[in-house]
């Protein structure tokens, strides 16, 4: 991880704005965030992976980000990664490939959300979740498509 004032900034944040959520298995759902941003190499991008989920999970939103200082280039990534259910996954999906930072995070997102070994049992439900984001990860990397609209989660 890179640690810099910014980024030091970001992850007081995403712990402040998760630190009571937990996943499908019950971990602390800080650890998402963190995992993604230990995998990210540049400052915007361990930035935006920081806080890829604030607006969509907390009352937080990317304009009340874009108020505390984060920088265009990482509030306009977070824009793209916060989905609207109004649109469907298909052409939010495509919409993220347009910015080479939400790209990235969103990229390490659906490799860390496919990880069925994170969940206590793997139903139905969990493997459908996971075709779902192979799909998009396939269209991210150009090798096809994010295929229907359907949301599993």
């Amino acid at each position: 991880m890179i640690y810099t004032p910014l980024t030091k900034k970001a992850l007081k944040l995403c712990f402040e704005a998760h630190k009571d959520q937990v996943d499908k298995s019950g971990m602390p759902y800080v650890f998402h965030p963190f995992h993604l941003a230990e995998q990210m190499e540049t400052e915007e991008t361990v930035v935006t992976a920081l806080l890829h989920d604030v607006a969509e999970d907390t009352p937080c939103s990317v304009a009340d980000l874009a108020a505390m200082g984060f920088p265009r280039s990482v509030t306009d990534a977070l824009t793209l990664l916060t989905h609207d259910e109004a649109v469907p996954y298909r052409e939010y999906v495509a919409a993220v490939k347009t910015n080479p930072i939400a790209a990235a995070v969103k990229l390490a997102d659906l490799r860390h959300n496919s990880d069925l070994s994170r969940l206590d049992t793997v139903d139905e439900a969990a493997l459908l979740r996971r075709e779902k984001y192979q799909r998009a990860i396939a269209l991210l990397l150009d090798e096809g498509d994010a295929g229907g609209t359907e949301d599993p989660e």
